[in-house]
């Protein structure tokens, strides 16, 4: 399919490490950006032989964001485990629903998230899950881009961590036919794995070619419960177990000491920032100006609905925009223009993908949204990537654009059913007692 996006106002990487915005025209073809024209040939662009026009007149074209950290199937748990301790909340709560979870629930949660992150402008998000097929069956019937981790938990060489790493390899073998997906495996965290299982995780990425995904100093229990077993810090047992040997994404980072940044920045680690849930399990907030200072890879995630509640990137950006400049008292901290980086193309890198996603740029797969720019909330267009940050909601976003298909448009989702998910929803949370139950 040819699409034609005619002039437009287009953020477009500025060749020095950063964003401008550009009047502009872009075409697609066979999913991918074939010419990006600014200036006077932006008003010229040759639309012949286009499937599909598109007026650009008030409205934004920008790279899709990409939510490196989430729980799809969590969907589904919204809303049902609010305002308790980390630990009431994942162990005494969230785990007992997981365990009475079917495969099918699982499926729905994940339709309902990518419908979210669809219509909030995600095009790719990285996913740790527990039952297989599921999100992968839904990813691939959505149009959506994602990197898929199956979460593995496991003890030394026991036989449920081994059966977790085969079924790992189970799904990733059975999407070799979509190049929408790809995959990395996914130690759940130092106090589900052990320093084994960790060790034999990482020999298998080694083995397989494959990138990790895994939780890492996320709470102040985890720090001090792993300085008691191993006598080191999470970040500190994941160097020595060969697991930042293998391109590695760790999520939450939140309590980490200079050290561990050291650790990190030499190890080459993306860091996945989650500030709405890290904020409302009352963990903190990861020192992301320091990272960054110390030329961390941060990118940025939503975390799963039951701990978030909301897998909106727009929510997420204006939380780490903002938050770090009241905690660091400086309004000079993470700018809209950094923290934009840090939602698209720093995830790229995160998952080895930024030769092909996360910027508007020739040769790379055209996954696009397009914006409003006529709507209260990014009136008047004075600084349209400070009203991404500060100011815009998603519900500016008015078509998406995924591996060079319109997967949105006008606001409607063009290759889901929005009614028959909402049905399906409300049928899991009934069968499972989530619409009385309040925790």
């Amino acid at each position: 399919m040819k699409i034609v996006i005619k002039n437009i106002q287009a953020i477009l990487p500025d060749g020095e490490g950063s964003n401008k915005i550009e009047q502009a025209s872009v075409v697609i073809n066979q999913g991918v950006i074939k010419s990006v024209l600014t200036g006077d040939n932006a008003t010229s662009v040759d639309t012949s032989g286009a499937d599909k026009i598109i007026d650009g007149a008030g409205k934004l074209l920008m790279p899709g964001f990409i939510n490196c950290h989430t729980h799809s199937y969590m969907a589904f748990m919204r809303n049902v485990a609010d305002d308790l301790a980390f630990g009431d909340w994942l162990f005494d709560t969230i785990s007992p629903i997981e365990d009475a979870m079917t495969d099918e629930d699982a499926y729905w949660g994940a339709n309902l998230a990518i419908l979210e992150m669809m219509k909030s402008g995600t095009t790719c998000f990285n996913d740790m899950q527990m039952n297989i097929h599921q999100t992968t069956r839904a990813v691939k019937e959505s149009g959506m881009r994602a990197v898929i981790s199956r979460g593995l938990v496991g003890s030394g060489n026991d036989e449920a961590g081994a059966m977790r790493l085969r079924q790992a390899y189970e799904e990733r073998d059975a999407s070799k036919d979509c190049d929408r997906l790809s995959f990395f495996l996914g130690p759940h965290a130092p106090y589900t794995c052990d320093e084994a299982f960790l060790n034999i995780v990482a020999e298998e990425a080694a083995k397989n070619d494959m990138g990790i995904h895994i939780h890492l100093s996320e709470s102040r229990t985890e720090i001090e419960n792993c300085m008691k077993q191993y006598g080191c810090t999470p970040i500190e047992l994941a160097r020595r177990s060969g697991i930042f040997d293998r391109p590695t994404i760790a999520a939450h980072c939140v309590h980490v000491t200079d050290e561990d940044i050291a650790i990190l920045k030499d190890k080459k680690v993306s860091v996945v920032t989650n500030p709405a849930s890290n904020m409302k399990l009352g963990n903190g907030f990861a020192p992301v100006p320091k990272m960054l200072n110390a030329g961390v890879n941060v990118c940025l995630g939503t975390d799963g609905a039951a701990s978030n509640n909301t897998l909106n990137m727009f929510h997420e950006l204006s939380l780490l925009t903002l938050i770090h400049k009241g905690v660091g008292e400086t309004a000079q901290c993470i700018s809209a223009k950094e923290g934009f980086k840090i939602a698209t193309i720093n995830g790229a890198k995160a998952l080895r993908m930024e030769d092909s996603i996360g910027s508007i740029e020739v040769g790379k797969k055209a996954d696009l949204v397009i914006m409003n720019t006529n709507t209260p909330s990014l009136m008047p267009n004075n600084n349209l990537i400070a009203g991404l940050a500060y100011s815009a909601n998603g519900s500016e976003v008015e078509t998406v654009i995924i591996d060079g298909k319109i997967t949105m448009e006008n606001r409607q989702v063009l290759t889901m059913d929005e009614e028959k998910i909402y049905y399906e929803i409300n049928r899991i949370i009934s069968r499972m007692g989530l619409d009385k139950k309040v925790y």
